[in-house]
């Protein structure tokens, strides 16, 4: 895979709500060009053991508080993560409503894995304690 992200996010239904995907897609993206900025500005991605973080956003029925870990790949560089968000969020939700439903997965998820790889945090730990209030 060739691209020049930090954070790529994607995403997978566990159920049968049906989310707009045109509003979708541009949640997503705006969702991930602010935290992939903060991320790489904060210096989270230095001395990490991983080039980027790949995040699987799965749909389902519950907000997962930590995301699960696959090992890094060695052959594309990639951290895979995967996190459940409510589905249920999305329906009709605006795009400012989808943005934080993704931005808070994107928080958690890098937090989580800075805490395990000890990489710098604070930024992220600063923005998620934001977003949650």
């Amino acid at each position: 895979m060739t691209h020049n992200r930090k954070l790529v996010l994607s995403g997978i239904s566990l159920t049968k709500v049906k989310i707009p995907a045109k509003l979708n897609s541009a949640a997503a993206k705006k969702a991930r060009d602010e935290v992939e900025l903060e991320a790489v500005n904060s210096g989270f991605f230095d001395n990490a053991p991983f080039k980027w973080v790949g995040l699987i956003i799965r749909y389902g029925l519950v907000d997962e508080t930590e995301p699960h870990f696959n090992k890094i790949n060695q052959r594309y560089g990639d951290l895979p993560l995967a996190i459940e968000v409510n589905a249920n969020r999305f329906i009709d939700a605006t795009e400012k409503d989808m943005v934080a439903v993704y931005r808070k997965a994107a928080l958690v998820s890098l937090s989580c894995a800075g805490k395990k790889y000890s990489l710098n945090t604070k930024r992220i730990d600063e923005l998620l304690k934001i977003q949650m209030s």
